[in-house]
């Protein structure tokens, strides 16, 4: 029961956070490792939930034609070509010198978000083809990184969407979504196959991320632009103090 009343309200909370601007598993993965389950377990467990409740945010944001299916189907292909690599190299380079670029990364980009037109649509457009091929682009990208590493991975590719394929924030939050549960279900697949998923406390823990999900969404397509760069910004100091943390007892 105590995994459970640990587990399921921080699960709710970062499905909340997911929906609107990325970045839930910053919460979702340390409530399963606070409430005791080997890491195996925590990382394929908490995959199983998110899955769950990111579909319900996709599904909120294709219905409100946030989904622009041309674009997004490609860049699908992309990013898990992208994870595929990036877990590649992860083999090869130590993760504590990509912290440390993070240590930089992460201040600056908060920077950005807190401009005044850092997120708004009116960007002039790219031409169809220059827009989906940028945004195919960006998919690797950011598909490498989320097989290397992964926090903060939904709010990287929303920022760049709207900042290098000059879309607007609502078809990059709906972009977004899809590139993440397409990932997602690919990771899900190998904790399932090797058995680390705790089903019963995954299942519980969905109805919470799904109702996390489901209420943030709603309150990204009411609140808009001046709703989500609080919760950026929530995320990325999160971030930040999460690496901070891993370095110094590492």
């Amino acid at each position: 029961m105590i995994e459970y009343l640990i587990v399921c309200p921080l699960v709710f909370l970062a499905g909340f956070i997911d929906a609107i601007a990325g970045g839930g598993g910053l919460i979702s993965l340390p409530a399963y490792l606070i409430a005791g389950l080997p890491p195996h377990a925590a990382i394929g467990t908490n995959k199983f939930s998110a899955c769950l409740g990111t579909t319900v945010a996709t599904w909120h944001y294709a219905r409100c034609g946030f989904i622009h299916w041309k674009r997004v189907l490609p860049a699908v292909v992309t990013a898990l070509l992208g994870s595929w690599l990036g877990a590649r190299l992860a083999l090869l380079v130590e993760a504590d010198a990509f912290k440390i670029i993070m240590l930089i990364v992460l201040p600056l980009t908060a920077c950005y978000v807190l401009r005044k037109k850092s997120l708004q649509s009116d960007k002039v457009p790219f031409s169809e083809r220059k827009t989906m091929l940028i945004i195919m682009s960006l998919a690797l990208v950011i598909g490498v990184y989320d097989g290397f590493y992964g926090p903060g991975t939904g709010t990287f590719l929303m920022l760049l969407l709207t900042a290098v394929a000059h879309v607007s924030l609502n078809e990059a939050a709906g972009t977004t979504k899809v590139i993440n549960l397409s990932t997602n279900f690919a990771a899900l697949a190998v904790f399932l196959v090797h058995g680390v998923v705790w089903f019963p406390l995954a299942l519980v823990a969905a109805v919470f991320g799904i109702a996390g999900n489901y209420i943030g969404a709603n309150y990204f397509t009411s609140k808009g632009t001046g709703f989500v760069k609080p919760v950026i910004i929530i995320v990325l100091a999160i971030f930040f103090v999460k690496i901070c943390w891993e370095l110094i007892t590492t």
